[in-house]
């Protein structure tokens, strides 16, 4: 259902500062749903002689009697300029009738997918490719909402409203995707959701719009546990032989990651350069994590420099001048759960959940302090690697036995 727009114009005062008569300049004040913007009419009037009541000038003279000519034509104007938005169907804002007024470029107005691509444009570079996919994953969620929400395709940054917020809330929630995707959980929404917030604070900012209608919007994510393999999942991987060479490729990528915790992004770019001697004289992986940009530097256990020696002669791996022999992050996932079933691991392979895997069973659960864990994952705050923390109940259960057999108890 169409909203019907509430438009009004009414003259106002305003009085320069550090004036010494009471000269004011007359304003005509619109006002479009609610919305206000000013335009100076270049013409003064003493405050004396002003009827603020009414809006206009008072007296009789012929000076008073054109002013008062001059503001209605200039109202009669205004209320063509809206009329002629509302017979177009073009977005009615209070800038939009405005521009009009003054002969301004309609099109430098502020909207929505306007602000979607000078992110675009300002971020590429600066965030993660990955990062950027998601970006371009909620735009086409925004189009989609415009399209079944008012059957437009783009929408004035003025007009976006707490109302706005929460109808977009609600299209995901609620939207059913047609190929084979699932429908989206709560934490998926709430990550459109913060994107969507990230890019009208970028708006607010570059002054494109007042007021923020995320101000009182909260983000509710759901706690999750991040899911990882056991140790004997992992021993169940670690021994399986595949003869074919596709299956064996993915698993071994995904063991090195349970043994370096690197992300499938950074090991799909990992080269020989990558592999250098470290301050004890050992191999250790040195790169930057893609996602972030910051140092990762990894001393390589036994296991991981044996899949690197695995793949040394690998034709693709050699090929790409690259460790090994890549393939999409979705083929390999593909690939995952089919080994998954394959070892009987009824848990959900995928290959972020070796990144998790390193950080709980080969690390924190051996007891490589959490100062360590955060450094060698690249993570920028260590309360980003807590989170692992909180799932390693085998490795509270051994420390309180350690702790119980060394303390003395007295009656």
């Amino acid at each position: 259902m169409k909203n019907r727009n509430t438009f009004g114009i009414q003259f106002v005062l305003r009085m320069p500062k550090q004036q010494k008569d009471d000269a004011a300049t007359i304003y005509a004040r619109i006002t479009v749903n609610g919305r206000r913007a000013e335009i100076s009419l270049k013409s003064k009037v003493s405050v004396k002689n002003w009827d603020e009541a009414k809006g206009k000038a008072k007296g009789k003279r012929d000076e008073i009697a054109r002013l008062n000519t001059h503001m209605e034509t200039i109202r009669a104007q205004l209320s063509d300029c809206y009329n002629q938005l509302v017979q177009k169907r073009k977005t009615v804002t209070v800038q939009a009738v405005k521009s009009l007024y003054l002969g301004e470029d309609a099109e430098e107005t502020a909207t929505l997918l306007k602000l979607v691509e000078y992110h675009k444009l300002t971020a590429t570079g600066k965030l993660a490719p990955g990062t950027m996919k998601n970006y371009g994953t909620t735009e086409s969620y925004i189009k989609k909402f415009l399209a079944e929400r008012d059957g437009k395709t783009d929408i004035v940054l003025d007009e976006i409203n707490y109302g706005f917020i929460l109808d977009f809330e609600t299209f995901l929630d609620n939207y059913q995707p047609l190929d084979h995707h699932r429908p989206l959980g709560n934490n998926g929404v709430m990550k459109h959701m913060e994107r969507l917030r990230k890019m009208i604070n970028l708006a607010i900012k570059m002054e494109w719009l007042n007021k923020d209608p995320f101000a009182k919007y909260k983000l509710r994510f759901d706690k999750t546990e991040r899911g990882h393999l056991t140790r004997e999942e992992l021993d169940v991987l670690r021994a399986k032989k595949f003869s074919i060479e596709r299956l064996q490729s993915v698993l071994d990528m995904f063991l090195f990651s349970c043994y370096t915790g690197l992300a499938y992004v950074d090991i799909s770019n990992l080269t020989p350069e990558h592999i250098c001697t470290g301050i004890d004289g050992k191999n250790w992986l040195m790169t930057n994590r893609e996602k972030t940009g910051t140092d990762v530097k990894v001393p390589l256990l036994a296991e991981a420099l044996r899949l690197i020696a695995k793949y040394r002669h690998h034709p693709s791996a050699v090929a790409n001048g690259l460790l090994f022999p890549v393939i999409s992050n979705q083929r390999m996932n593909g690939y995952l759960k089919e080994i998954a079933e394959i070892c009987g691991i009824r848990k959900n392979l995928t290959f972020h959940l070796a990144r998790h895997t390193f950080a709980t069973t080969v690390t924190l659960s051996n007891g490589v302090p959490i100062e360590s864990v955060s450094k060698m994952l690249g993570h920028t705050s260590i309360r980003t690697t807590q989170i692992y923390a909180k799932v390693i109940e085998r490795k509270l259960s051994e420390d309180m036995e350690q702790l119980e057999s060394r303390m003395v108890l007295h009656p």
